[in-house]
């Protein structure tokens, strides 16, 4: 299970240059602090196990099905990526 969680990690990119347009300074100090808060409130809202599942669904049992089964979404990418958005951050990939 450990192996699979570090697979599971995100690390979101940001674009640390420009701003949302909601704020009238730039966040850009924030970065490293926003990441690590938001990550651990994702975690803490999520269940690693099922989180693991999804990783091994979408890369390996839809391929043997010939995807033919829905692909399953990442809950903690989207909290992540929803948290760094609304503290101003530009989050460049999903």
């Amino acid at each position: 299970m450990t192996l699979l969680s570090n697979c599971t990690t995100y690390k979101p990119i940001i674009d640390s240059a420009g701003r949302s347009g909601t704020f009238p300074e730039s966040k850009a100090v924030e970065i490293t602090n926003d990441i690590q808060h938001c990550s651990t409130l994702a975690k803490q809202h999520t269940n690693g196990a099922w989180e693991s599942y999804k990783l091994i669904h979408n890369w390996y049992i839809r391929p043997q099905t010939l995807w033919l089964m829905p692909k399953l979404e990442y809950t903690e990418r989207k909290l992540i990526k929803n948290c760094l958005e609304k503290r101003g951050h530009a989050v460049l990939n999903d």
